[in-house]
């Protein structure tokens, strides 16, 4: 298992809606999320940079590659665009995170 972190950005005063769309996600877009691999995914969000960060564990052979050319991946790219800054087709921009710290607690 292998945990990454990026982040988002959202538009101004879009929390709401985006918490809105988030508890009504897709079915099909969770099975795709975890059929390529995506177990643990979380997003936190600044209020005082509207930047999201997002958290997630995903198997070391995963297929999140293959995320983008999935229809419901793209449909919900587009759903998501007016809310969020995203690239001119619609993926959101994304700022991979490095890890600096991490406190492992012991089984």
């Amino acid at each position: 298992m292998e945990t990454i972190a990026f982040r988002m950005v959202l538009n101004p005063g879009m929390r709401e809606e985006y918490e809105r769309r988030h508890a009504q996600i897709w079915p099909e877009l969770v099975d795709a999320l975890r059929d390529a691999g995506v177990h643990d995914y979380r997003i936190f969000f600044d209020a005082e940079s509207n930047h999201l960060f997002a958290v997630l564990t995903r198997t070391t052979n995963h297929r999140m590659a293959t995320l983008p050319q999935q229809d419901v991946m793209r449909k919900w790219w587009d759903y998501m665009a007016d809310i969020m800054q995203t690239a001119p087709d619609h993926t959101p921009l994304e700022q991979p995170l490095e890890p600096v710290f991490h406190l492992h607690s012991p089984a």
